[in-house]
């Protein structure tokens, strides 16, 4: 089955139809968020397939199919796929059966849905009650509105590329992995959808929703606003750390397995320097930090180079599991930086149930990411990504 399942309670959408015309990562997760809570979303796409089925990376042994690329796979759960073609009248006539028992378009190219036979101002007059959100990289208006984008353009155009990088500033800014860009578009549609559809329940009115993943993305850059904003001060990136006007200390260290914790040590903690070092006294770590000096917040500022490289030390004599485990039971506000293949096997991933067993198109299954969210009410399942012109009718 592409389509989710509701394996306990009743979904609050299950009854809602949506019509997706997408194919970046900004419309189609927003298509997976509403799928995956178990509405019916139909993903239109051109006879050769939407443009993220041809992205790779493919499943090993089926490079270049279309059925499966892991980029498709990653955000278009829970779907179903109807193969329409704009350039025939049949396929004008299908995707116009299909907006009638829609409740919400989401598009991403008004150009497409106009090849289909919808403009949008048409459209909103014929279906006053139809939702229509649209995700573009600009807006529908402005200046830019007919820009196209990427990933990278998004975070470097909204500004949240320059914070993202490493201490050395000869170094470029870097582009961080999982379409952060895109994914913040997809986070402020999803919202939207949600306030568009608790609109409609109250009045039984539609509305355009104009989503813009550069204003999206230019309201998300954390510290650099307010710096900027209020004492015009400039951040700068820092290596795993928020980017601040001056330089923080260090966060990251290693430790004798190779792997890395994350350690945010604020020396003006009176409570979190005492637990620090006792732990460290514990081990035969603490050296001359007991000495009672130390205990004046402002003389351990001035020795922070000391008390950074006995950390560095400190941390090196034990593997990242040992020291995440006992500074988590000690209160302390430390975390084990885990790689991308690590997450799979996280612990506290697994206490919640967070990655399921989905069955794929070959007929075996694999690990794939379950719902960011869990409901008392209702237990969604997301169902599998669906073949080309997978249609509803074939998985029953």
């Amino acid at each position: 089955m592409s389509k989710a399942r509701v394996q306990a309670g009743g979904s609050p959408v299950a009854s809602i139809t949506v019509v997706e015309l997408a194919q970046s990562p900004a419309g189609e997760q927003t298509g997976k968020f509403i799928g995956d809570l178990g509405a019916d979303v139909i993903k239109v796409e051109p006879p050769e397939g939407v443009a993220s089925r041809h992205v790779g990376p493919y499943v090993k042994g089926h490079e270049g199919d279309p059925d499966h690329s892991l980029e498709f796979w990653a955000y278009n759960s829970s779907k179903t796929s109807h193969v329409v073609d704009a350039a025939t009248e049949c396929g004008r006539r299908e995707f116009a059966e299909l907006l009638a028992r829609a409740e919400v378009l989401i598009v991403e190219d008004v150009r497409w849905l106009a090849r289909l036979g919808y403009e949008l101002d048409a459209l909103q007059q014929e279906r006053p009650d139809l939702i229509i959100l649209s995700v573009t990289p600009f807006g529908l208006t402005g200046p830019w509105k007919d820009y196209r984008t990427s990933d990278l353009i998004a975070l470097a155009a909204g500004g949240m590329l320059n914070s993202c990088g490493y201490d050395d500033h000869s170094i470029p800014p870097i582009r961080p992995g999982g379409n952060q860009g895109f994914q913040l578009g997809a986070s402020f549609a999803w919202c939207a959808l949600l306030l568009a559809l608790i609109e409609r329940k109250n009045t039984g009115r539609g509305q355009l929703v104009d989503v813009s993943l550069h204003e999206s993305n230019a309201v998300s850059g954390e510290l650099a606003n307010p710096y900027y904003f209020y004492p015009k001060a400039v951040v700068q990136r820092q290596t795993n750390r928020h980017a601040q006007p001056e330089p923080t200390q260090p966060a990251t260290f290693e430790c004798g397995d190779g792997n890395y914790v994350y350690f945010a040590l604020i020396l003006a903690e009176s409570k979190a320097w005492s637990t620090l070092l006792t732990w460290m006294d514990d081990l035969g770590m603490a050296a001359d930090l007991l000495d009672p000096a130390y205990q004046d917040i402002a003389y351990r500022q001035r020795q922070f180079g000391h008390v950074q490289e006995l950390l560095e030390v400190f941390f090196l004599i034990q593997d990242a599991e040992t020291v995440y485990h006992e500074g988590q039971r000690r209160g302390l506000p430390i975390g084990r930086l885990n790689a991308f293949e690590d997450l799979p096997n996280d612990e506290h991933l697994q206490a919640r149930g967070f990655f399921v067993d989905m069955p794929t198109i070959d007929g075996d299954s694999t690990k794939y990411p379950g719902l960011p969210y869990r409901f008392t009410a209702f237990e969604p399942v997301p169902g599998r990504p669906p073949r080309l012109d997978e249609r509803e009718a074939e998985n029953a």
